[in-house]
């Protein structure tokens, strides 16, 4: 009995990590992930793929000579920089609204709500239409920003703010108050507990809202092709850009300035993800 005890293979405990079936998948889970895989190559890797050929097709000397222009260089520059700008003041701004709207009560308060959500409702056009009324050379109430980079920021901010908005305020609805109770009865201020506590829990969420935020304001169109008045090398962004060299019939370059755009979007959305992720890890 004991000779058959010794003799029996001793089983080893599963290594920590991964279970054995982790990617194991149904056929209905597979015949999901097949679908889902070929209608995001119909609408998104198939178009950027043809942009990126349509782009280095006629060699690297034509495509680094087609976003090395002046002109395309300058388009391209103000909206990096723009859009840097207009993600950084919406992840302050956007939470500090997400905030208020859910820790406090105030008259008004679905009005806001839906104030904030206007954005997404309204046409980019009107959007830049509601922006030149208001900013534009006739406005009794606000300065002239037509034609300027100010009236730019201030379109990009009206359009990318609820990204932030929206994507904080569930993180802020689902954490618990009673770490903040905890840590207000020790004797922490209120600038220490939203810096101790609740700032670690809503950095991921504020980076994933600005990535969305870069994003539109990068290949934004509507809102600023009226109050950036359209100027060469001064109020020029890079889809207005894009769009008179389409309209030129010069289609490598657009298509050239175009997969510049991608990289650099991909470049930065990857880098707020590693940022997201460390965080995470680190709450």
């Amino acid at each position: 009995m004991s000779q058959a005890v010794a003799e029996r293979p001793v089983r080893r405990p599963p290594r920590p990590g991964r279970p054995a079936d982790q990617f194991r998948m149904s056929p209905l889970s597979s015949a999901g992930l097949g679908v889902a895989v070929l209608w995001l190559s119909i609408l998104v890797l198939l178009p950027l793929a043809a942009v990126v050929a349509k782009g280095t097709g006629s060699g690297w000397a034509g495509f680094a000579n087609a976003f090395t222009d002046s002109r395309a260089y300058d388009a391209i520059k103000l909206t990096v920089l723009a859009s840097l700008g207009v993600s950084i003041a919406n992840a302050v701004m956007g939470t500090v609204i997400a905030w208020v709207l859910v820790r406090d009560s105030f008259p008004g308060k679905r009005i806001l709500e839906i104030v904030i959500d206007l954005p997404f409702a309204l046409p980019t056009i009107v959007a830049g239409l509601v922006l030149l009324t208001l900013y534009g050379p006739n406005s009794a109430v606000a300065p002239d920003w037509q034609g300027t980079r100010p009236g730019i920021i201030v379109a990009l901010l009206f359009v990318t703010l609820p990204f932030v908005v929206r994507t904080v305020e569930p993180v802020l609805l689902s954490l618990e108050t009673d770490v903040e109770e905890a840590a207000a009865s020790l004797g922490a201020g209120p600038f220490t507990t939203f810096r101790r506590i609740v700032l670690p829990a809503i950095t991921p969420a504020v980076l994933s809202g600005s990535a969305l935020a870069f994003g539109r304001a990068m290949g934004e169109y509507g809102s600023v092709v009226l109050i950036s008045g359209q100027l060469e090398h001064k109020t020029e962004v890079a889809s207005l850009y894009i769009y008179k060299q389409i309209q030129d019939d010069a289609l490598p370059e657009a298509a050239a300035t175009a997969t510049v755009l991608l990289i650099i979007s991909l470049l930065v959305m990857a880098a707020m993800g590693a940022g997201q992720y460390w965080s995470a890890r680190r709450a």
